[in-house]
């Protein structure tokens, strides 16, 4: 029988691609026009289909192999002639690594498992076991995840049995030939192709877009693992979310971090997501993250009771509410400030602006404790530089301006407007822009510009009551600061009691950035600018 060489045909603009899925394998039996490989550049994936239809014979790349048009992907055995587009000048293929030897099973000897062909790739790290011994595993299940500089990709059993000894731990360094597990058992070793999850890493939060030379579907099936690289899987274990019950959008069903987080948004929005056994998740219920059903109870039943939409301000925050508070590792920090003095100037500033307004025949600008409020957390998020930051993945970023947002309370809903470049301007300045955004918020007009770029939030009740609370943080902030209603109360000078008026401080910060010792000196340098605001020219 005749064999023909199948290679890679026009693929566009590409130069090299690198071999990541393997979807055939010698002895398979393809049509025309079916996906043999799957390729990805650095802007796109795609799978090659076949020119030819016949009996698989030998496969002339591997996985991570660069290849480009007119290069050989395989041979196959009685093709059928068939057109095809012509193909440039063939390049030789890279010469395949030695196949290691079939492991021996036997009664009373364990079946050695090495680390199969991962082309080029050396030294890579082990940075997740899959297994432990005791388990039962089938040929071509895998066994533990290895990561190099440019790629991840799970490493498959070559035979089937009981783990007697798993012979690597997490951050060893790895390379072809490796023993990795022993097995019990008599399940003879078969030919390892390393499983569709091995894909080069992509940058946290991109994912490069596909195109897709055929129509993809999903290639999760009951009791298979999710399709996904092992930093998808570890993304969705941080967050507690079944990979099972997403969704992939990437070629052949692959899950990525947009569909994890797309999954996430849409259970915090109370949006009905697909059970694993096929059934619909109800709106809100939090069985996705794993949580008892949302209670379903008949109210009309005893008594009255009347419905209303929620407001369409009130869906938005409450959506990132509930993000917030579920991803956000809060702690809370309580304080009084002695704000005595401090208030004592703010009247008589007021005063005086009131006399100086009726003169200019103007109301003048009314200064609240707010606005020093605004201004004292400025002083000391120039103190404490990680309380005026954001987490990016591994790393924080210190915003080097002072952007303070303040919650104002409206009909419809809350809404945080921003003061920008708080470090830049004086009390006065700062009372004129919150009296304009806070009329603005009532009024229903604040726009995107208002209520973004803010680094730190204040929640301020003062004008209600209330003695401490435990406010929301903002996200991306990484800290807030909840403010109560002053009142005098005795303090002890040291030798007597004094009425002394004081201001409660209720400060929840991130964990994952600020740690609880660092917190109580924010509020107690912040407390002690309050009680002298001289302090703030330091």
């Amino acid at each position: 029988m005749a064999l023909v060489e199948v290679k890679v045909p026009d693929i566009g603009d590409f130069d090299e691609v690198s071999v990541i899925e393997l979807l055939v394998k010698p002895g398979d039996t393809v049509k025309a026009e079916q996906s043999l490989v799957t390729v990805e550049s650095d802007k796109a994936s795609m799978e090659i289909p076949s020119s030819k239809a016949g009996v698989v014979k030998d496969l002339k790349v591997k996985l991570g192999d660069k290849v480009k048009q007119g290069s050989v992907l395989l041979v196959l055995e009685g093709a059928e002639t068939a057109s095809a587009p012509a193909a440039p000048t063939p390049v030789s293929a890279p010469t395949p690594a030695p196949a290691q030897p079939a492991p021996v099973a036997g009664a009373s000897t364990g079946i050695e498992i090495h680390v199969p062909d991962i082309g080029d790739f050396k030294d890579v790290a082990v940075i997740e076991l899959l297994v432990k011994p005791g388990d039962t595993v089938k040929v071509e299940q895998s066994l533990l995840t290895v990561e190099s500089d440019k790629a991840s990709m799970e490493i498959p059993s070559s035979a089937g049995g009981l783990v007697k000894e798993i012979k690597v731990k997490l951050g060893d360094k790895v390379n072809v030939g490796d023993l990795i597990a022993v097995l019990e058992g008599s399940a003879a070793a078969e030919p390892v192709v390393l499983p569709a999850t091995a894909t080069p890493a992509a940058p946290a939060g991109r994912v490069p877009p596909t195109v897709a030379l055929q129509p993809h579907e999903s290639a999760t099936t009951p009791g298979q693992l999710p399709h996904a690289s092992p930093s998808v899987r570890k993304f969705a274990r941080e967050l507690g979310v079944p990979l099972e019950e997403v969704k992939g959008t990437a070629p052949k069903g692959r899950i990525t971090q947009e569909d994890v987080q797309a999954f996430t948004k849409a259970v915090m929005k109370g949006e009905a997501g697909t059970r694993a056994g096929g059934g619909k998740t109800p709106a809100g219920s939090g069985e996705a993250l794993g949580l008892l059903p949302w209670p379903k109870v008949d109210f009309a039943k005893f008594g009255p009771i009347e419905r209303k939409d929620i407001g369409r301000i009130r869906k938005i925050s409450g959506a990132n509410l509930h993000r917030n508070w579920v991803m956000i590792p809060h702690v809370t920090n309580h304080d009084d400030a002695d704000v005595t003095d401090l208030e004592a100037f703010r009247v008589q500033l007021n005063k005086e602006n009131d006399r100086a307004g009726k003169a200019a025949d103007d109301a003048g600008v009314k200064v609240t404790m707010l606005a020093f409020l605004i201004k004292a957390c400025v002083a000391a998020l120039k103190k404490f530089p990680d309380f005026n930051a954001s987490l990016d993945g591994d790393q924080l970023v210190l915003k080097q301006y002072y952007h303070i947002g303040f919650a104002a309370d409206t009909p419809g809903g809350l809404v945080v407007p921003v003061i920008k470049d708080a470090d830049k301007k004086g009390i006065l300045q700062i009372s004129q822009e919150m009296g304009e955004l806070a009329k603005k918020a009532r009024d229903g007009k604040l726009g995107p510009a208002d209520m973004s770029g803010a680094g730190f939030t204040i929640s301020s009740l003062g004008g209600i009551g209330g003695r401490y609370f435990t406010p929301i943080i903002n996200a991306p902030e990484v800290a807030i600061l909840g403010v109560c209603k002053s009142r005098m109360e005795p303090v002890w000078d040291g030798e007597q009691f004094q009425p002394r008026l004081m201001l409660p401080l209720s400060l929840a910060w991130d964990h994952r950035v600020i740690d609880g010792a660092t917190a109580a000196r924010f509020n107690a340098y912040l407390g002690a600018i309050l009680a002298d605001f001289r302090r703030t020219m330091l």
